[in-house]
């Protein structure tokens, strides 16, 4: 149960049929009966290491091998490749705690966030607990709040440069870790600070700003004084660098999620006058959730298993390692209570999908 400055938002309990009951105890035995944890193992660890190399071997090269600048630009969109592969697989697994079963580590791998341009505390609110609890509901999932450029909601307001936003949209989506770098995270840390919203252990406030504002400068240092100083190029082509970097992560990374929950197989449900949900959570997060491509390995292995989004979403505490065995149980059990598991065969197919979706909630609601 969340309370907002106006609203309390909960989701039933009447399971009858005892779908997660069911499902829940499904996959406890596929885990005791082969003797593995749920968290990552070798796999991870060693695509781990190669995320961070791709990610931080260019910057590495860039600064100390003598290289004609359209190398360099080119090196930056690795860069980008590999910052998107080091937040879908190290970051996100850490700081869901399914990275290690060793607390630690999880906390340390997970401050990978800092040098991403993020911050641990605003993404564990906005992705753990708004995005994970409130999977697609409006007012509720930041996730699918663009603000008044891009309507992802039928809920949302409608307004006439919606009508062209199956254009524009992809343009902007490359926007998305840029705008953590440079204001999303203040805002965040002050609505969640002030809405009293923590994941676990509500986090001293004076604490948060000092961790905020340290890791922005150490950041700024790494990524953008250091070039400059380095190399013998104009300030100005450093800053063309830093943007087509975080241009590529942010396209990757907003696809990537677009493709899971903006699409027309995924509901957008609201709550009832009372502030109760239809469904129980765990049949929500199948109704609001989508995998795309499950099939296709490459896929699977960079983005860190989110195309296997509806098991992420059930299973969110579960190594992304582990989802394409488990995703035919959740994918039977969901069939045998009659209930929906959302997929699409291919990545191409999911994302002519999110625009023809785009397009439909770019119609004048009165003629949608």
């Amino acid at each position: 149960m969340m309370t907002t400055n106006t609203t309390t938002i909960s989701f039933s309990r009447n399971d009858k049929a005892k779908f997660f009951r069911t499902l829940n105890k499904r996959v406890n035995s596929y885990f005791k009966e082969r003797n593995i944890k749920r968290t990552g193992n070798w796999k991870l660890y060693s695509k781990a290491i190669v995320m961070f190399s791709i990610f931080l071997a260019p910057l590495i090269l860039i600064l100390t091998v003598p290289m004609p600048q359209w190398t360099m630009l080119l090196l930056t969109v690795v860069i980008g490749i590999g910052m998107a592969g080091v937040g879908m697989n190290v970051m996100h697994d850490s700081n869901h705690e399914s990275f290690s079963s060793k607390k630690w580590v999880n906390k340390i791998m997970g401050s990978s966030i800092y040098i991403l341009a993020g911050n641990v505390y605003n993404w564990k609110v906005q992705h753990n607990v708004l995005h994970h609890t409130f999977t697609n509901i409006q007012g509720y999932d930041e996730d699918i709040d663009a603000g008044r450029i891009i309507r992802f909601s039928k809920h949302s307001k409608w307004l006439p440069v919606h009508q062209f936003q199956k254009f524009y949209s992809i343009f902007l989506y490359g926007l998305l870790t840029i705008n953590w770098a440079i204001t999303t995270d203040f805002k965040q840390t002050y609505n969640y600070l002030k809405r009293k919203l923590s994941y676990g252990k509500f986090p001293n406030p004076a604490k948060q700003w000092s961790i905020l504002v340290i890791t922005k400068i150490i950041y700024y240092l790494i990524w953008m004084v250091v070039p400059m100083l380095v190399l013998d190029i104009a300030w100005w082509k450093v800053l063309i660098g830093f943007f087509v970097m975080h241009y590529t992560a942010g396209m990757i990374l907003s696809v990537t999620f677009q493709l899971a929950h903006v699409v027309p197989n995924t509901n957008m449900p609201l709550p009832d006058k009372e502030g109760k949900m239809e469904h129980t959570w765990a049949i929500h997060q199948l109704f609001t959730t989508s995998n795309f491509a499950p099939n296709n390995k490459f896929v699977s292995y960079y983005t860190g298993g989110l195309n296997h989004q509806v098991e992420h979403h059930i299973f969110p505490h579960i190594s992304h390692i582990h989802y394409g065995k488990i995703a035919k149980i959740v994918k039977e059990t969901a069939k045998e209570f009659n209930l929906p598991y959302h997929e699409y065969k291919t990545m191409r197919k999911a994302f002519l999908e999110h625009f023809n979706q785009l397009k439909t909630l770019g119609l004048e609601p009165a003629h949608a």
